[in-house]
């Protein structure tokens, strides 16, 4: 089984043309760091959870240390991961003060009988694993501090919809055992409330991976996509004969028609055949297998290169 890998940063309604290389650049290295991973036999679990990490490391992205901040100005992280070879999963949310949200994920899967676990029982858990804590204020970047300014000044109120630079980042992987994964991890949205916990730390919305279809990871109107299960949506399309374009399309479509929610999702198949889909304007995305990169940003924009 040829391994691949695919990424995402995030639906947006737009990116600047200032940040726009930098999140090119950003996504690129992130598929390369998890095929990197595969094709020195690494599992899909490890594969997703080292291209999410990357990007957790990543400023330009809304996740790990470029986390938009809460009403109150702190940042507050949900994660998920997922094993399609047993459906073994693990989640966070509320969590703060750590670098890797996914990581923190990955040990509540596997250290754990439990699935997901939230705020102070998260950072008791991640302190009994000997995670390290960093200090809030390095997690908190000017632009994001902006952000809730301008967010705060212009709405006055929480807005749940669609915002500009969502910045999920998520991936998806097929190893060479034939073995899917998913993990995806957020800062949330600009000015949530203290708690609100979104689509990306619950299963079936955020992703899902089961190895008899493939696995799926998600980005857009949060709310939205928990309402739909997006994530399982789509693979139950899959399940039922449609291509994972075709899928996608359904569920994505289904959203938007019921909810105006816009978003985007990445799919592997078990038969390592993959898509990305979005309806906001711009996803960026790459995606490694047979030693070639495809990646892209805006719809109808794909360029594909020798992986190095």
């Amino acid at each position: 089984m040829n391994p691949v890998i695919v990424v995402h940063g995030g639906g947006a309604s737009s990116i600047s043309k200032d940040r726009k290389e930098r999140v090119r650049q950003g996504i690129i290295k992130a598929a390369e760091v998890g095929y990197k991973i595969l094709t020195e036999g690494g599992s899909a679990v490890d594969a997703v959870e080292g291209a999410v990490a990357f990007l957790e490391d990543h400023p330009e992205f809304n996740a790990g240390c470029g986390s938009v901040l809460n009403v109150n100005g702190d940042v507050e992280m949900d994660a998920s991961i997922m094993s399609g070879k047993d459906l073994s999963a693990g989640a966070v949310s509320a969590v703060r003060c750590i670098a890797n949200p996914i990581k923190l994920a990955r040990l509540v899967m596997e250290k754990t009988t439990h699935c997901f676990l939230t705020d102070q029982g998260a950072a008791k858990f991640a302190a009994a694993m000997g995670v390290p804590t960093i200090p809030k204020e390095q997690l908190v970047t000017e632009r994001n501090i902006k952000r809730l300014e301008k967010e705060k000044n212009e709405k006055g109120a929480l807005k749940l919809g669609f915002q500009q630079d969502l910045g999920t980042v998520g991936a998806v992987a097929l190893d060479c055992k034939g073995n899917v994964a998913y993990a995806t991890s957020t800062g949330g949205i600009v000015n949530k409330m203290v708690g609100r916990v979104g689509d990306t730390p619950c299963v079936g919305s955020g992703g899902y991976a089961d190895n008899d279809i493939g696995a799926i990871s998600t980005t857009g109107a949060r709310e939205s996509i928990l309402k739909v299960n997006l994530a399982r949506l789509t693979l139950f399309h899959v399940e039922q004969g449609k291509t994972l374009e075709e899928a996608a399309d359904m569920s994505l479509g289904y959203m938007k028609s019921k909810l105006k929610g816009l978003g985007g999702v990445i799919l592997v198949s078990k038969a390592g055949d993959w898509a990305v889909k979005w309806t906001s304007t711009s996803m960026p995305w790459a995606a490694a297998k047979d030693g070639k990169l495809h990646s892209g940003i805006d719809l109808h924009e794909t360029s594909v290169a020798d992986l190095p």
